[in-house]
Parts: structure tokens; sequence; C-alpha cells
């Protein structure tokens, strides 16, 4: 089964001009579900983004929790880079999440020599916060 972050990987191993893979990245943020107004709180903000960025995280009822992200920004490239990673976090147990070398995927597709460093200190605030809530996710509470 290829998963969404296997196709954006295989879409990028196509593109050979940067100009084209910033589009492509541009497209996967248009393609992101409609982030709902009620959802645009200081509780869902990314800190650490110089772009605005919120993510919501729903989570099932397993003591190893499926979590679904959702998430925005108010920049089409970052819009573009939430995208790639809630493909590469949305829909996985909490305990899959905290095993995934976020840093290496993004080696991978390039982007890590690409990013400006504050867009690259932003994405790894997402990833720090991904990673937070699939941590408090396996934690029981008291």
């Amino acid at each position: 089964m290829t998963t969404k972050i296997d196709a954006i990987r295989d879409d990028f191993s196509l593109l050979d001009e940067w100009e084209d893979r910033y589009r492509y990245v541009i497209e996967l943020g248009e393609s992101l579900d409609e982030f709902p107004d009620s959802a645009r709180v200081p509780g869902n903000k990314v800190p650490g983004c110089v772009s605005q960025v919120w993510l919501t995280t729903e989570r099932n009822s397993d003591a190893d929790p499926v979590l679904t992200f959702q998430g925005d920004s108010d920049a089409h490239i970052v819009r573009g880079l939430v995208a790639i990673m809630l493909a590469l976090f949305s829909g996985r147990r909490s305990s899959e999440i905290l095993k995934t070398d976020a840093e290496a995927t993004l080696k991978a597709l390039g982007l890590d020599e690409h990013l400006s460093p504050q867009r690259a200190n932003g994405l790894r605030s997402m990833v720090k916060r991904i990673k937070y809530d699939a941590e408090a996710a396996l934690t029981p509470a008291t």
C-alpha cells in the first residue's frame, strides 16, 4: 500500500527543477482540507513559525491511538509544508509517529537544503508539536 508521503516522494523524484518542486509544494498546500475558522485559536497555533501555522489533533480511544491532524498556514509555501507533514504523520499510531524521522524524510525530498532557516525552524516546530501530541496521547490520564 502506497502512503501519501510515498506518493509525494515519487512525485518529487520526477521533478528536476527546484521551481517545479516549489510549485508542487504549493499545490499540495492548496489540496489541504478547509481549516475551520473556529480552530484558528491561540491553542492551535504552532509557536516558532514565522508564518502563522495552526494544527489540530484528533485521536481515537486505543491504548496506542491513531492521531489525525489537520493544519493550515497563511503562507502558500508553508501551507504546502503543512501538507507534507500531514502526509507523513496523520492517520498513524502515536508510537509510529514517535519513531518517524521527519528530518530524514525532508532530506530525502531535498527540502532541508532549499528552505530558508526560518522555514526550516518552523518545520521543526511543527514536528515537535506533532510528536508532543503523540507522546501525550500515549500517556495514561491520571
